[in-house]
């Protein structure tokens, strides 16, 4: 683009509206959702309680646009979702079967970025159409070899308790053996976030620095219906990671499920939402609305909002909050970086946390642990207008890549 185009840069004359939850949102996450409310294609906002600082759009920010996708506001890790799978094995497996347990994880997925399986898994989502671009093509076989498998970062495969409070889940009320994992689209979801993201940015030398990685892609033009394309095959795929993952597990331990519940964040949907005018009162429009790190929460929909490795999840049912966009948080949320926590904690004292909880860790990074999170009670109670507690999950046995892989989360 020319010098003139840059000049022309015009922000939002005020900035979208936008609602915030929670206690002492971190300062920085704050500014990058205020950044975002600025652009002129975004109508409205939300930044949840387990807010903390992303690429772009903070974790935790809900952005509503119109006709535009932004690359970085959905997120690198495209469509990271999590499953959950009631299984039909008692409680005490947990107890007097950890090593047959343990063995089915370590068998069945695997973790790290280079992560992948020889002998290729099958699904029907390697049989679609992956000649969007040349790029999305370009990755079909590394797709296929990651198939199944469940990347680094804060992604986990996990056994524990389900205490289920109402029916309403899905199963009644009682404990139950559940089966919980959390991953993504895996090497190829990344490449093609990182490679749209590179094309927006360049179609965008306009935007001022501090909004350049908010560059968005508009959907009636080639690159945003590509990348719209792209990030549809990777929810597929993504789910397909997750139900290959649960699958085998069950099939390794002679299971059988007696429910399943997914859900997706990192990712954008077309949606209808009232949304406020710059001159009062509001209008019915479709929106883009991109969730990195927030979970759906429409009235009715079931969700899975997890804590950390030694702290509780919850199966939740969304209220249809219209001031957020119809979202609730994704998990507890960093209350410290990686870094931080590295140089913070020492494995003794998060082993003695553990134990205390009940918690078997096969292996993780000590940047995972348990005390870099925030409260995920305290992160309940800031959205209890948004979603409603069903279940609670309380993990057992966990695996996670092991340290000193990169975070792909």
């Amino acid at each position: 683009m020319s010098k003139k185009s840059k000049q022309n840069y015009v922000e939002r004359e005020r900035a979208a509206p936008y609602r915030r939850w929670g206690e002492n949102l971190d300062v920085e996450s704050i500014r990058q959702m205020e950044n975002a409310c600025r652009l002129p294609v975004s109508v409205a906002g939300a930044l949840m309680p387990d807010a903390h600082v992303g690429y772009g759009l903070p974790i935790g920010g809900v952005l509503a646009t119109r006709n535009a996708v932004i690359p970085y506001a959905v997120g690198v890790d495209i469509a990271c979702r999590m499953k959950m799978t009631v299984l039909d094995l008692p409680i005490g497996a947990l107890i007097d079967g950890t090593d047959r347990l343990k063995n089915a994880i370590e068998r069945e997925t695997s973790f790290g970025i280079g992560a992948d399986f020889k002998k290729r898994r099958e699904h029907p989502v390697m049989d679609e159409d992956w000649s969007i671009s040349r790029v999305v093509e370009k990755l079909k076989d590394k797709a296929w070899d990651q198939l199944g498998t469940s990347g680094s970062g804060n992604h986990f495969v996990e056994f524990g308790v389900l205490t289920v409070h109402k029916a309403e889940v899905g199963i009644e009320p009682g404990t139950y053996l559940a089966l919980l994992s959390h991953s993504g689209s895996r090497g190829a979801g990344n490449q093609i976030a990182r490679h749209y993201s590179q094309i927006a940015i360049g179609l965008r030398p306009e935007l001022p620095k501090d909004l350049q990685h908010l560059a968005w892609l508009d959907l009636d033009g080639e690159d945003g219906a590509e990348y719209w394309r792209a990030m549809q095959l990777m929810g597929r795929y993504a789910s397909a990671n997750h139900a290959l993952i649960h699958r085998h597990i069950r099939r390794n331990l002679g299971a059988e499920a007696l429910l399943d519940v997914e859900n997706l964040h990192n990712f954008a949907w077309k949606e209808v939402h009232e949304i406020p005018l710059p001159q009062g009162g509001t209008q019915r429009l479709e929106v883009v609305v991109h969730r990195k790190g927030a979970t759906p929460a429409a009235t009715g929909q079931i969700g899975i909002i997890p804590g950390s490795m030694a702290t509780p999840g919850y199966v939740v049912v969304g209220r249809g909050n219209e001031i957020s966009l119809n979202s609730a948080a994704h998990g507890a949320g960093r209350q410290m970086s990686r870094k931080q926590a590295k140089d913070r904690f020492k494995w003794r004292e998060v082993k003695k946390f553990l134990d205390a909880q009940g918690v078997h860790v096969i292996s993780a990074g000590l940047d995972e642990a348990p005390m870099a999170y925030k409260d995920i009670r305290e992160v309940m109670a800031a959205q209890s207008d948004l979603v409603e507690p069903l279940a609670r999950f309380d993990p057992k046995l966990v695996k996670m890549a092991p340290a000193g892989e990169w975070p792909e989360d």
